[in-house]
Parts: structure tokens; sequence; C-alpha cells
């Protein structure tokens, strides 16, 4: 299939075309700034799809709404028209199109376009109408405030809030291509297919997907309802030719949240907190995040405590998860002698030979052993990646017994509270 993606370097663009550029039965046709006219004429000629990307939102005079918004979209609608085939078309509009400020009403005399070569070629469109898009590629200081506060925020620099509880609607750039990507998978001998409501297989193609969950809306082609479901896209409108959809999730956050959350990304290099990948837009925020850090930022240092038995670092750690931390031993040094009452541990040597004692403390009766008098010993070398679990109630520790230096990376159950450290010295 060759596929025709309009504004292929801008942000959607770039990460849309990366992703069609890796389908082995995708043909990719690129169109950009960069082409005529008469390019765009050539390459509709033999396209099979077309993603109409390409646009303006922040010109420098209002004028330029309609040559890039909309002229465009006539030449590319014209082009279609010529070839004669119903080739589907993909759009990528805004929620701004339900307003009447200039880019809106751009984005809606181009939807109007769209809808006039559906009606006049029998082609299938689908309109996107999206909402903030953030994600890696975006440009920053330009539209995007997602784009703007990670690139300052990564540098040290100030941001401008003129309104902290002001809420912005957001949805990441990877979930708007699964989008398109979702239509390209419908689109068959030249038509977009759209699943009905009333279909009794597509109920169950969707009770066993999850996925894309038609609405019973109005019938205005330029009416937007939107869905409560978190699915990657949704059906905003059912028409014979076309069609509304928005991609999904949506995130709605305030100003103040979403600087607040970004400022933590760059302060956990200091604290070592990770954030909260539980939840979904936090994930996808920090990686936003740290797509936007200088090229030369990618590294920094953990402090180290050193002292005659070697070095110990903390590497990164969560309330929900716990804590790693890292450690290199002399030959010969012995570390722990200690016991937990709750916290749990696991030892993983990477670097060298190393054993790990145990035993009950205070001669306590284990379970499985009877009497807790024998200690228990475990042999363990870098060569094999074995993890040692560490129980409560069992005093511990780890020596180096090779000629090299002993590597161990740790994981605790809880971060460490130097208020209440769940640490308690007793000699294995």
């Amino acid at each position: 299939m060759k596929v025709l993606v309009t504004g292929a370097n801008g942000f959607i663009g770039r990460n849309l075309t990366t992703w069609l550029e890796r389908l082995s039965d995708v043909q990719l046709l690129p169109f950009d700034r960069a082409h005529s006219s008469a390019d765009l004429v050539e390459l509709a000629a033999t396209a099979d799809l077309v993603y109409h990307l390409a646009g303006v939102n922040r010109p420098p005079s209002v004028e330029e709404f309609r040559t890039g918004n909309v002229d465009l979209t006539v030449a590319l609608c014209e082009a279609l028209q010529r070839t004669g085939r119903p080739i589907p078309v993909v759009f990528a509009s805004s929620i701004q199109a339900e307003l009447d400020n200039p880019y809106g009403l751009s984005k809606r005399e181009a939807e109007a376009v769209l809808a006039d070569y559906a009606g006049r070629a029998g082609a299938a469109v689908a309109i996107f109408r999206l909402s903030n898009v953030f994600g890696k590629w975006c440009r920053p200081n330009y539209n995007s405030v997602v784009a703007t506060f990670c690139y300052n925020i990564a540098r040290g620099l100030p941001i401008t809030i003129s309104d902290p509880s002001r809420e912005v609607r957001l949805v990441h750039v990877d979930d708007v291509v699964r989008a398109f990507l979702e239509v390209l998978s419908e689109v068959e001998v030249q038509k977009l297919e759209v699943r009905s409501q009333q279909s009794a297989i597509s109920d169950r193609k969707l009770q066993a997907t999850g996925h894309r969950v038609p609405i019973a809306v109005e019938r205005s082609p330029f009416t937007v309802h939107r869905s409560p479901t978190t699915d990657h896209w949704s059906p905003i409108t059912d028409h014979q030719i076309v069609s509304y959809y928005e991609a999904r999730p949506i995130y709605t956050v305030t100003l103040g949240r979403l600087a607040e959350l970004i400022r933590s990304f760059r302060e956990s290099r200091q604290s070592l907190l990770a954030p909260d990948f539980n939840d979904p837009f936090v994930y996808k925020l920090y990686g936003t995040y740290l797509s936007y850090l200088p090229e030369d930022d990618f590294a920094y240092d953990l402090v180290q405590r050193t002292d005659p038995r070697g070095a110990l670092a903390e590497f990164i750690k969560s309330p929900g998860f716990g804590q790693i931390f890292v450690s290199r031993t002399q030959p010969g040094i012995t570390r722990g002698n200690h016991f937990h009452h709750v916290k749990a541990e696991k030892f993983l040597v990477l670097e060298g030979e190393a054993v790990i004692r145990f035993r009950p403390i205070s001669g306590q009766k284990s379970e499985v052993r009877g009497q807790g008098s024998e200690i228990i010993e475990y042999r363990v070398s870098g060569r094999d990646f074995r993890v040692v679990d560490i129980p409560p109630g069992y005093t511990h520790s780890i020596t180096n017994v090779g000629d090299t230096e002993l590597v161990t990376l740790f994981w605790a159950s809880e971060v460490f509270d130097p208020q209440r450290p769940d640490t308690w010295y007793e000699e294995v």
C-alpha cells in the first residue's frame, strides 16, 4: 500500500512516518514544505491512502491560516480527485475547530473541503479532532505548553504560568499514531471501514479486544460528541463517507500540576525518587521530558559513600517499590551483619566472588531448620546472575572471597528512613 503523508517532517508526521517506515507492506510517500504543488499532484496520483497532517497553527499573519490550512487542503483534494479513484483521507484536525478563532475556523473550513471531496469522489474521510498533542520531537516555545515546560525546565530556564489552575486536555503523540495506524488497518480496497455498533461481528470483536467503541451521536458532520472511554480512538460520528474521531486516552491536567510534575523529574536526579509510573500520564510525560534533555546532559553522577571497605551509592527509589543501590567491596571485606524485622532485600553480585551467610537471629527457631544455630551459606559469582533473597528475621552478611573488587546490586523493599531504619546489628 502506498501511503501519502503531508507534513511528514512535522511533529506528528515524524512520529507517524517512523512507524510507517517499518511496515513491510507500506510504501511511504512523504510530502513536506520542501515539496512543490507539482510534487503533491505526482504523489497523489499513486497513493492508496493519505494522512493529511500538514498545516499551520501559529503563523506570522492571520492570512496564513487560510493558505496553510484551507488552500493546501483544496490543492490536495483536487489532486486526489484527478486520479479518478476514491482515495481515503485521514485528516489531523483540532478540537479548536469547535471555536471561532482564526485557527479553529481554518480547520473547520478544511474539514468542509474534505467533506466535499468525499461526496464528489465517493472517498472515505476520517477526521480526527485532536486535543493538545504532546511527546517527543514537538517544537518548544512555539505551540505546545508541554514541550516548552520540558525544554525550559530541563535547562534550568524560567517558565511562565498565567493561571496555574487552568486545565489543558492532552493526548500523547504515540496514542495518536496508534489511532492513525488502526484506521490504516481498516482500509480495504480503497475503502475506510468504520465498525458499526449494531454489528454482531463487531460486538464480538469489541468484547475480545476492548478497542474502538462506536457511540450514538447526532448526524451533523460538524458536531462533536465525546465518549468517556479510554480506548485509542472512538468514532464521533458514523456517516456513510465522512466520520469524526478523537484519539485516546485524553488526560486533563492543570498547568500548575503539569509544571510541578516536570520539575519533579528534574529534581529526581538529586532525590533519586522515581515518578509514579502507575499513572499512565506520568509515565508518558516523563519519557517526553527526557527527550528534551540537552545531549550533553544525559548522564549524571550518584553520590558515593566511601570507607575502607569500598563504596556504596543509592541509584533509584520509590515509596511503592523500595530502592536500589550498588556497592563496591574490597577483597576480604564483609558487609552486613545485621537483620531486619520487616524489610526484605535481594542481592545480585555483578562482578567478583562472594559468600552470603544467614542465621536466624538470637538463636530463634527456624520454621524450616529447627533451632537456629547453624549458619547457612550461598556462594555467588558475577558470572551467574543469581539473585539471593534476604528474609526478615535472619541476620546476614556478604563477604568478598575473591581476588578482585566485588560489585553488588541491592534491592530493598522500602526506602531507607534514618528515623526508622529497621536495621539491627547482629553478627552472623
